[in-house]
C-alpha cells in the first residue's frame, strides 16, 4: 500500500516548527482559506474559523480546528496570508502580493 504523500507546514515566528500533515488535508484546508478571505475579505480569527468550519464540517477528516490553525500559520510564513492584530483582536486577509499573482500556492 502506498504511503500518502505529506507535507511540512512552516510557522511565521523564527525558531517555531511547523508540522508533517497529509498534503490531502493541507489542500483541502489551505482551499478553504483563501477561497473565504478572497470571497468576503478581511475578518476576525473567529469569523474565518467559523467560516472554514461550516465549509468543510462533512467533508474533513480529524480535528477542523487544529488544521485550521496549523494551516493559517503555514499561510502567514508563506505570506499569502496577512495577521493584523493578536489574540481575540487578531484580523486575517489575503496579502497585496498574492492577490497580484507574486505569490503561487
Amino acid at each position: 500500500m502506498p504511503s500518502e504523500e505529506r507535507i511540512v507546514t512552516l510557522h511565521p515566528v523564527e525558531g517555531k516548527n511547523g508540522v508533517s500533515i497529509s498534503l490531502q488535508k493541507y489542500d483541502l484546508m489551505r482551499e478553504a482559506i483563501i477561497d473565504t478571505l478572497d470571497q468576503r475579505g478581511q475578518l476576525t480569527f473567529q469569523e474565518l474559523r467559523s467560516a472554514v468550519d461550516k465549509r468543510l464540517t462533512g467533508r474533513f477528516e480529524g480535528s477542523i480546528g487544529w488544521y485550521f490553525t496549523t494551516i493559517k500559520l503555514d499561510l502567514e510564513a508563506r505570506e499569502i496570508v496577512v495577521r493584523q492584530g493578536s489574540g481575540s483582536q487578531q484580523r486575517l486577509q489575503l496579502s497585496e502580493q498574492f492577490k497580484a499573482g507574486q505569490i503561487v500556492v
